[in-house]
């Protein structure tokens, strides 16, 4: 195949801001001072100043809006098309709440404004609190984490701080079964603890037989997501907890998929004494791009005591309404988990996307998301079903599993060619080789805020391109072809990484 002209930003790929810069150009030049100077020595230390200027580019003012628009450009996000990146919840996120978070008094409310002059805050803070609980089956809830892993290690260090509170000091394991997150078991070993991995069933669940072979006395944990990465909600949840509970430890649910049982099922009502939300996955906070999360942890009366502090008290105060408050006073806390309360921004557009939808709106999205993900994988099984088959061949929750083996064995194409040559169609591609147990897997979430009209688009993509590597399995072997960078060396770019441009003079 013949591939296609350069494009304009392939062509200027490798051009960047610093090689633009003219000694002497400015987009800006600051008026006269009509205030007296001050000393930079009386408002810094010497340990704190520069020695020398900032060495950044000296451009124009256009090439400086030209230069974000480019990079903006070179991005595929959900404003841009369908983005069905399995395990991470990339949905349509509405603008309103970004307007809400940029109000003065969320965006410029200070961190160490004392709890009197942040009653506002506190009070939105309080009742996201409460909402997430109700949601969760669970009656405590802290903010305090910044992100799902976060959540996790929170939830793992209130497990060892309840069982050491008990002198129960001989647990060293926590359970993962081999579906888990990637974070599940960086986050056990962060907390002192041996990952012990729990086998997967026939039908895509927890292996019951080895559960049992394996809770015992030096358990700490069981950290397990429902559904889970497969996409499938264990038919045995409620065994599992049991099993758990009955050898002394701690049942954790990994609230990452939460966005497919929200409203219709807790995991408190499974028997969980503890799970994380990713408000950047469920609750409309964007998610991508390094930006901030939130990973709140939501924890059973037994787990109460050990809760980060501070802890948001709520105080009745007669005629005037209830007032707020921060309780640093509690004794068994695992401590503070980060400066300041969290992001506070993420919890504005979280409680704003709760309000908006209320409990019937929350029970619908995930309802839509779980017959959004059956619709497309039946309509997988149409246009892809010999080369991609599914994976867990039953009902899914909010994703699913592909496998694309047969694609490898009988065209010579891997999941890895498929997914770049997607690009050129339009779609980001799912994500690809995750979960670890499924040969050349793709994982799919397509969301519920997704026209029907896209999915059955990104089926038919998919059929098409298997039919081009039929024929032609060199059209994805050299995909992708009208990206700002054409395939790269992801191998070489891993092991000896340049993250800096080399500076003249």
């Amino acid at each position: 195949m013949t591939a296609p002209a350069q494009t304009a930003q392939q062509r200027e790929r490798a051009t960047t801001i610093f090689e633009k810069s003219v000694p002497g150009r400015r987009a800006f030049v600051a008026p006269e001072l009509d205030v007296p100077e001050k000393p930079v020595g009386d408002l810094l230390p010497a340990s704190a100043r520069r020695a020398e200027p900032p060495r950044l580019p000296e451009v124009a003012e256009p090439e400086i809006v030209r230069h974000y628009n480019r990079m903006s450009k070179r991005n595929f996000d959900l404003d841009t098309g369908f983005y069905p990146l399995g395990s991470c919840t990339m949905k349509h996120n509405p603008k309103l709440h970004e307007r809400l978070a940029a109000m003065p008094g969320n965006a410029r409310l200070h961190p160490a404004q004392a709890p009197a002059r942040s009653q506002g805050a506190l009070e939105l803070m309080y009742n996201l609190e409460r909402a997430l609980s109700e949601v969760s089956g669970l009656p405590h809830v802290s903010l305090q984490p910044s992100a799902g892993s976060h959540g996790e290690l929170a939830g793992v260090l209130l497990a060892r701080a309840y069982h050491d509170d008990r002198g129960d000091t001989a647990r060293t394991k926590v359970l993962t079964p081999d579906t888990a997150h990637g974070t599940n078991p960086a986050t056990v070993t962060m907390a002192g603890y041996e990952v012990v991995k729990v086998e997967t069933s026939a039908d895509g669940g927890v292996d019951i037989d080895d559960l049992r072979g394996k809770a015992d006395e030096s358990v700490a944990a069981l950290m397990l997501t429902n559904p889970n990465t497969l996409g499938l909600f264990d038919r045995n949840i409620d065994e599992i907890t049991r099993i758990v509970d009955a050898c002394g430890a701690i049942s954790y649910y990994d609230g990452a998929n939460l966005n497919a049982i929200m409203g219709i099922t807790r995991p408190g009502d499974m028997g969980f004494d503890v799970v994380h939300f990713n408000l950047h996955k469920s609750f409309t906070q964007p998610h991508g791009g390094g930006g901030p999360g939130a990973g709140p942890i939501a924890v059973s009366d037994r787990l109460e005591p050990f809760l980060p502090v501070p802890v948001i008290a709520r105080h009745e105060a007669g005629d005037g309404g209830p007032t707020f408050d921060l309780d640093e006073d509690r004794p068994k806390s695992i401590g503070r988990l980060r400066g300041f309360q969290g992001n506070y921004g993420v919890f504005v557009r979280s409680y704003a996307y709760i309000c908006s939808l209320g409990a019937e709106g929350l029970r619908e999205a995930s309802e839509v998301a779980v017959l959004n993900a059956n619709y497309l994988m039946a309509r997988l099984r149409e246009t892809a079903g010999q080369h991609l088959p599914v994976a867990f061949d039953r009902a899914c929750g909010h994703e699913f599993v592909l496998s694309g083996a047969p694609m490898k064995r009988e065209l010579g194409v891997r999941t890895l060619d498929l997914a770049k040559r997607m690009l050129d169609y339009g779609y980001h591609p799912p994500t690809v080789y995750f979960p670890l147990l499924v040969d050349e897997a793709l994982l799919i979430e397509p969301t519920e805020t997704e026209t029907r009209e896209t999915l059955d688009g990104f089926a038919e993509a998919i059929g098409e391109i298997l039919r081009e590597a039929a024929h032609d399995p060199d059209a994805l072997l050299n995909a992708p072809y009208t990206t700002p960078v054409r395939r790269l060396d992801e191998a070489a770019a891993a092991r000896s990484p340049v993250v800096r441009q080399p500076l003249s003079g």
